[in-house]
């Protein structure tokens, strides 16, 4: 398994823009396909975006399409989200998530790896 470490969570207005990052261990990073979750209070862990290995290939919700964008760097083991025109219902817990198929499933049960969880707040 890896280990996750998100940062880049906080307080923003809407129409405001965050950047998310996931710094993870291990020699074969590069192997996973990598990720994003949200849960807001009450909810359930829903899916936001993923990519591949290479990064050639990604999946976005379709409530984040458009607006959110998630990259990686391979030679630093760091996956990004970038975040833009945030709206409240944005806000949620984001939680960093390596795996094998995700990307295809967007099943959180898919997930292998999980980070500790940002918090993103977006106020309107």
């Amino acid at each position: 398994q890896v280990q996750l470490l998100e940062s880049g969570g906080g307080l923003v207005q809407a129409g405001g823009s965050l950047r998310l990052s996931c710094a993870a261990s291990g020699r074969t990073f590069s192997t996973y396909v990598m990720g994003w979750f949200r849960q807001a209070p009450g909810k359930e862990r829903d899916f936001v975006a993923a990519i591949s290995g290479s990064g050639s290939s990604t999946a976005y919700s379709d409530s984040v399409k458009g607006r959110f964008t998630i990259s990686r760097d391979n030679a630093k083991n760091t996956v990004y989200l970038q975040m833009n025109n945030l709206k409240p219902e944005d806000t949620a817990v984001y939680y960093c998530a390596a795996g094998r198929i995700f990307i295809l499933t967007r099943r959180s049960a898919d997930v292998g790896s999980w980070g500790q969880g940002t918090q993103v707040t977006v106020s309107s």
